[in-house]
């Protein structure tokens, strides 16, 4: 049976303007589609019983201190529970990138979250440059040089 969310998962289109998505950060901060425009917004969802995810996060890390100036954030949005919070913050104490948990936030039309890790990049216009549902979930350096550094200006490569 094909819910609403599922549905909507189905309709995200790597090239097509991304689904609507509102973040609220550990800071308090509201990151939605608009907040972002101009920057590239890679929200990675994972959790803290998962190896995966953890493995991916230093490549996130490496990432976003090399070109965090250059326009790109990343979000670590958490699926655990809430009473899992100060277990979701320490961990994240090791990475300079912002953190949030999905119960605080409405990512619902990126589809139901049937899995972990599963990452979204958007970029500076708005765009889905990277489908999570699709291809290999794992993000590391390569993935991110292949679809990220051609999004950012000739100078903030150099």
């Amino acid at each position: 049976m094909l819910t609403l969310q599922s549905a909507m998962a189905a309709n995200l289109s790597v090239g097509k303007a991304a689904p609507p998505i509102s973040i609220k950060t550990f800071d308090g901060q509201i990151i939605t589609n608009a907040s972002a425009k101009g920057r590239i917004l890679v929200v990675h969802i994972w959790a803290t019983w998962c190896e995966s995810c953890r493995k991916e996060m230093p490549a996130l890390e490496s990432f976003y201190k090399r070109h965090h100036k250059d326009g790109v954030d990343v979000i670590a949005l958490s699926v655990d529970d809430k009473s899992d919070l100060n277990k979701v913050k320490s961990i994240l104490k090791e990475f300079s990138f912002t953190g949030a948990m999905d119960s605080d936030s409405d990512i619902q039309k990126l589809g139901r979250i049937w899995r972990v890790p599963v990452t979204f990049i958007i970029d500076q216009n708005g765009i889905l440059r990277k489908n999570g549902w699709e291809g290999d979930p794992i993000v590391d350096q390569d993935l991110l040089e292949k679809i990220v550094a051609p999004l950012l200006t000739p100078q903030a490569i150099n």
